[in-house]
């Protein structure tokens, strides 16, 4: 079975020119040609962009994929490096967790202390002028 590039963005919701940058940077493998010179994929590169497009998801960096796929593909290396990847990736989410967290906060202040009044009296404004 093979699929031409653009079934494979429209099965997987990729565009095409991000499935033609994550082939350039080697995230993806060179797509066999057909004959009119469009890019093919078979299985292997369906389920490799699912694995890509599942990690962008999670937030991980090109070069954490890149790590990653390269533990994928060499199945009898030890798994640590992918643990200590998905670490690094949760203690991120977490920080950007409390981040927004304290962004909520300072948001429902100015919003509770808001006025229908003019904009000079304004809290919202106020609380952003400092």
């Amino acid at each position: 079975m093979t699929i031409s590039i653009g079934q494979l963005a429209a099965a997987s919701g990729v565009k095409i020119p991000t499935i033609r940058f994550y082939e350039e940077i080697g995230l993806m493998p060179t797509a066999l040609r057909a004959a009119n010179d469009r890019r093919i994929y078979g299985q292997e590169g369906v389920q490799r962009l699912a694995f890509i497009r599942h990690a962008r998801q999670l937030g991980f960096s090109v070069e954490a994929i890149r790590n990653l796929l390269d533990l994928s593909d060499h199945p009898e290396r030890h798994c640590g490096e992918a643990n200590r990847l998905a670490a690094v990736q949760l203690d991120d989410v977490e920080a950007r967790i409390a981040q927004l967290e304290t962004l909520r906060v300072e948001l429902r202040r100015m919003v509770d202390a808001a006025c229908n009044g003019q904009a000079g009296d304004c809290r919202v404004i106020e609380a952003l002028a400092g």
